[in-house]
């Protein structure tokens, strides 16, 4: 994948004979890029300023540094994160959360519903209470025959009247059931209860609505999810930065000539292989708009060579010492040296809004170099 991140960042830089040839190119290229991505077309940035939300924000700040690059990927289950905003404004305690930007074949993990529990109205007299009952229901079609009430239990636990902050509740089964059933999304339903189901005041505990409270604070459908596309690499190597080992004999697009002064590509070649920067700017590339964090990355790239005797600093292979051996030797036509190339890469994540204006986390394999190697 990471070479074909620098192959599409090379392709969209090439000189080309016309200026039409030149945006055509560049087009094509950015179009691949997305393809890695797992896009078909770049989400459009939001119509207003939009403030995503600070528990999106505080994952990525903890499963990624500054430049997006993975620190540890135990720390993220799965490989998507997605945030959806409550469509109702919670009236009623009655919630709805649009699902149509989860793809058929991403795996649900884990659902949360997170609401935000306001500080208790002061009030006269005794405090009674110091915990209620909060049950969160399935809204499900009345015509379901093992339906009563229209409604089936997720989750219920007790809740502190005391101080504010969020709550979190598990309604994993509710959203697999939406995302097989489209037309089954009727919402949740909360409850709020005193022990042993007594009424309750409620000036003693409101959770915050997406109406007539803060953005900061709206009522929000959290999903862990796997789009499968981490299958595809190797077990991982070792830490930090989520490394994998490369994949090798994967299907490339074929290189095309990069012109250049001959004296450049001749040093090039008497260098040893090493790590070079390649910054990759979303600015640059028109990709800021939607795209939250980061706002770049380095992917850095391997140049170099690979001359007889390897070294350990060049981190060979055994395979590597022994073709790097045959060349030396002309013990066998057609052999060349070997190549430098990463020999362990990591992973970043982005933070962006999708087509919907919801904001995503997603991580994706293979993105870094983290060291380069004769292969």
């Amino acid at each position: 994948m990471l070479g074909t991140v620098l192959l599409l960042l090379a392709l969209a830089k090439l000189a080309c004979p016309s200026p039409a040839g030149a945006v055509s190119q560049r087009a094509e290229a950015l179009k691949r890029l997305l393809e890695v991505f797992g896009m078909e077309d770049p989400p459009p940035p939001p119509a207003h300023f939009k403030q995503p939300p600070q528990y999106m924000v505080d994952l990525f700040n903890t499963v990624a540094n500054a430049d997006g690059v993975t620190k540890n990927p135990d720390i993220l289950e799965g490989n998507t994160v997605r945030s959806f905003l409550d469509k109702t404004h919670g009236e009623n305690m009655r919630f709805l959360f649009i699902l149509s930007s989860v793809a058929k074949s991403e795996k649900i993990l884990t659902a949360e519903l997170h609401l935000f529990r306001l500080w208790p109205r002061a009030t006269n007299g005794p405090k009674r209470h110091h915990f209620c009952q909060v049950r969160v229901y399935q809204v499900l079609e009345k015509s379901k025959p093992d339906a009563p009430g229209g409604k089936k239990l997720l989750t219920a636990r007790l809740v502190s009247l005391q101080g504010s902050g969020w709550e979190v509740f598990a309604i994993t089964q509710a959203v697999r059931d939406w995302t097989e059933d489209e037309s089954s999304n009727q919402g949740l339903l909360v409850t709020v209860q005193g022990l042993g189901g007594s009424p309750l005041d409620p000036s003693l505990l409101q959770f915050a609505s997406g109406r007539d409270h803060h953005e900061s604070k709206k009522p929000m459908l959290v999903l862990f999810t796997d789009d499968g596309r981490r299958g595809a690499s190797l077990p991982m190597a070792g830490f930090p930065g989520g490394s994998h080992t490369p994949r090798h004999g994967h299907a490339t697009m074929p290189v095309p000539k990069l012109t250049g002064p001959r004296s450049t590509r001749s040093l090039d070649r008497l260098q040893p292989c090493q790590r070079h920067p390649l910054s990759v700017d979303f600015e640059e590339i028109g990709w800021s708009g939607w795209i939250i964090s980061p706002r770049g990355y380095n992917a850095y790239h391997c140049k170099g060579s690979c001359p007889f005797p390897l070294g350990e600093n060049m981190r060979p292979t055994n395979h590597a010492t022994v073709q790097s051996i045959i060349n030396a030797l002309k013990l066998s036509e057609g052999v060349s040296s070997p190549c430098c190339v990463p020999d362990k890469l990591y992973s970043i994540n982005l933070l962006y809004f999708d087509d919907d204006e919801n904001v995503v986390l997603k991580q994706y394999d293979d993105m870094v170099a983290g060291s380069c190697g004769c292969h």
